[in-house]
């Protein structure tokens, strides 16, 4: 299979295990996988060297998502690449529809759909079913930073991901915006399923060094020069193009691309 799957880890052993193992269960092997450890203080390196097949970059310190996605784009030589957060698991047959579904269209960045929150279904069985009814959906001009697959041409051609971005997020939506801008096609496919239990190690890393959203907003806003009087239209125009999408989803499948799930209970995105 023609890819590489990144995965950078802080903490949060039990998620990391967990995805790894839901992985394997789904048929990808350890030597399929890319993990960057940004300097874990838990039992994470102890845990991954038991894992020989693994490909394992050690940082000595916490060097954030962006460079540890460049690290594992580095030590990747497949045309695609995937980038997942430890935090996720995954159902059989995910990876192969999104291959095929990728190949098939010329698409670029793409994503799986998502359900989020507590895992309070069967993952394989919720899968199969949706990836059925719902694998003809799309949502374009986007992608989910817990999960995407990248051409490898996305990088030569606009490079990595920029790590002035530190440990309060927008790497991922600086690097879809380059894309964008460069002519490359971003999709979620309904085609494929994920589950996301929801930023775990952002949570982690905040808890235990402060919040840097604050400031990561402000570069990604300088940046790309968004002023006072863009930031409503943006915020409007983005909140339109989802709602339009969660109603049409919702309306014509009973489920949409994004969904939360919390005290048993089922929310529309």
């Amino acid at each position: 299979m023609d890819v590489t799957i990144v995965i950078p880890v802080y903490n949060q052993l039990h998620y990391t295990r967990q995805c790894l193992e839901s992985l394997n269960a789904a048929g990808y092997p350890d030597s399929m996988i890319v993990v960057v450890n940004n300097a874990s203080a838990d039992s994470t390196a102890e845990y991954l060297a038991t894992r020989p097949a693994l490909r394992v970059l050690q940082n000595d310190e916490n060097r954030a998502c962006a460079a540890a996605w460049n690290q594992g784009f580095r030590a990747s030589a497949t045309t695609w690449i995937f980038f997942l957060n430890n935090d996720v698991v995954t159902p059989r047959g995910w990876l192969e529809n999104l291959l095929v579904y990728a190949e098939k269209t010329g698409v670029d960045i793409v994503s799986p759909a998502m359900s989020e929150g507590e895992l309070d279904y069967d993952l394989n069985s919720r899968a199969r079913d949706f990836m059925a009814r719902l694998k003809g959906v799309t949502r374009s001009g986007t992608a989910y930073g817990a999960g995407f697959m990248v051409r490898r041409q996305v990088f030569e051609t606009i490079g990595g991901f920029d790590e002035n971005f530190r440990r309060g997020g927008n790497e991922d939506d600086d690097f879809f915006w380059r894309a964008r801008n460069a002519g490359f096609k971003l999709v979620v496919s309904g085609c494929s399923y994920i589950h996301h239990f929801g930023n775990m190690t952002q949570k982690c890393v905040v808890a235990e060094q402060g919040a840097h959203r604050e400031e990561t907003i402000r570069y990604f806003r300088s940046k790309w020069k968004i002023g006072w009087l863009q930031r409503p239209w943006l915020r409007l125009r983005r909140k339109t193009i989802e709602a339009k999408w969660k109603w049409n989803e919702r309306l014509r499948y009973g489920h949409t691309l994004r969904e939360f799930h919390a005290g048993g209970k089922i929310y529309y995105r």
